[in-house]
């Protein structure tokens, strides 16, 4: 372990060595690239897409904690594939819509086209997942197709990324990716944290029957998730109108002057990221992000089963929790900046994101002494215990303990919101000052994707298996994106930003000796 004893020692004077060369090179060229009015208007677009991601996050997260007990409510006895499903659904849409709103922005040369109408799309999607009783006895396939819709306007994260990465500076660029991280861990605790403000609305009069429309406008615990999205993603449209959101792009520019280039063209191409360290970050994001997701998702269905919580106290102490993990989670991105400097951040990275993470796994696998509260056999709704009709492992199964999911979950609140942040801020680094539209696309569709398999591993694996393989499955495979990591540890650097001095002194040899 002296290598991590070492990170102590270098941490302060690498961060230190980074920012006087990035400084040095860019001082004397700052009024070249904006000025005072442009830098203004440049951040207070960065501030919008800031706010985008927080959005789109909270999109996702807001109906983790509703949707099983929304759809069960919705058709009473659905199965939990359908959860999966639904959940499912929307990172599906943004996994496949990623690359061609990332398409459109660079064709256009503007960012400003995809969103409003991403966001347009998100509004109206939102508006049907809050109305989905006027679709029975067919909600659950129209939960799904609003969930899919979602997921196709959150697709534009991506282009909000590649937006991110054009508009800001190198020496900005970790700073900005960090407070990006910190939006998304915030939409995706906060969501669940509105869910649950929600719960005293209660479920509401009892539906009509289908095909009966004479209540079209339903507000309960279940619908105000949509209703809440429809009215965030109405305030981001707003703020991409021409009035307010103003397109500054300065990354090309800088590193065509940083690298002492005749144009931006060739200061980007003599700049190749390293493809073996990026794509080990990228398969370490989506191993990140999956485990995050899963438990989210697990988290209401695991404490009905395990602790006997109805539908509303699962809401309830679930949101609470969530609350809580929030604050956490915050105090965690606050102390980022000081342990970053007594420690690197690839030891950080390693040792407090994914070993917290995988640590949250192995505290969910239940240790109880005995099996876990059963469900009566003549239930009709879920809740009151773990189903063994439908979940042969229930009667067989140690029970999940209190105390060890209150440990999981404070492990994984800490691990993800290290991992999650320092992972996208190496990543920029290493992929050094050029538009990263493409790469954070790969990253964006690697995010997509552990969201799209986790709801689906759920039901593959704990609907089938138990907790037993669902969190023993995580833990190992975190624990080998750990290893992946340490083994690639040396490349986890940003590449040399000084220009290439090969050339020059090619050129000065001849001068020099007709000279002698």
């Amino acid at each position: 372990m002296g290598w991590l004893k070492g990170s102590v020692g270098r941490a302060r004077h690498t961060d230190a060595e980074e920012d006087d060369v990035n400084s040095d090179k860019q001082a004397p060229h700052l009024e070249v690239l904006e000025t005072a009015d442009e830098k203004r208007a440049r951040w207070r677009s960065v501030y919008i897409i800031y706010f985008t991601m927080f959005q789109m996050s909270l999109g996702f997260s807001i109906v983790l904690t509703g949707v099983w007990p929304y759809l069960d409510k919705l058709e009473p006895g659905s199965q939990k594939e359908i959860l999966g499903v639904a959940v499912g659904a929307n990172p599906l849409g943004q996994l496949l819509f990623s690359p061609l709103l990332g398409l459109w922005a660079n064709r256009s040369g503007s960012a400003r086209a995809p969103l409003l109408a991403t966001l347009a799309l998100f509004v109206l999607a939102s508006a049907l997942y809050s109305q989905l009783h006027l679709t029975r006895p067919h909600a659950k396939y129209w939960m799904v197709l609003a969930r899919f819709l979602v997921g196709v306007s959150s697709a534009n994260i991506a282009v909000a990324r590649s937006y991110l990465s054009a508009a800001t500076l190198v020496s900005e660029r970790t700073r900005a990716v960090a407070i990006v991280s910190l939006a998304q861990v915030l939409g995706f605790v906060v969501g669940p944290a509105l869910q649950a403000a929600a719960a005293p609305l209660g479920a509401g009069a009892p539906y009509p029957p289908p095909g009966d429309f004479s209540v079209p406008f339903r507000l309960d615990m279940y619908t105000a998730a949509g209703w809440i999205n429809a009215l965030l993603g109405t305030i981001n449209f707003i703020l991409f109108l021409p009035w307010c959101f103003k397109e500054k792009k300065i990354a090309a520019r800088e590193a065509m002057i940083a690298q002492g280039k005749d144009s931006e063209k060739e200061a980007l191409e003599s700049l190749k990221p390293d493809p073996i360290s990026s794509w080990t970050l990228v398969g370490a994001f989506f191993v990140l992000v999956f485990n995050f997701v899963l438990l989210e998702t697990l988290a209401t269905s695991l404490t009905m089963d395990q602790f006997a919580w109805s539908k509303s106290q699962a809401l309830e102490y679930m949101g609470a929790l969530m609350s809580a993990g929030a604050v956490v989670a915050c105090l965690t991105f606050a102390m980022i900046g000081p342990l970053t400097k007594f420690f690197e951040e690839r030891a950080l990275l390693l040792w407090g994101g994914f070993l917290l993470t995988g640590m949250a796994s192995v505290f969910c696998i239940p240790w109880g002494p005995g099996p876990p509260p059963l469900a009566p056999r003549n239930a009709t709704e879920a809740g009151g215990g773990c189903p063994q009709l439908t979940q042969p492992w229930c009667a067989s199964s140690r029970g999940l303990t209190l105390t060890q999911f209150l440990i999981g979950y404070a492990c994984v609140s800490v691990g993800y919101s290290l991992g999650v942040t320092l992972i996208q801020t190496i990543f920029s680094k290493v992929l050094g000052p050029r538009p990263q539209g493409v790469w954070m696309g790969v990253l964006t569709g690697a995010g997509c994707l552990s969201r799209a398999l986790g709801p689906v591993f759920v039901s593959a694996v704990y609907a089938r298996r138990g907790p037993d393989a669902t969190f023993g499955s995580t833990a190992a495979l975190t624990l080998a994106a750990l290893f992946a990591l340490r083994l690639v540890y040396a490349r986890l650097r940003p590449p040399a930003l000084t220009p290439d001095p090969t050339p020059a002194a090619h050129e000065m040899q001849p001068l020099h000796k007709d000279d002698t």
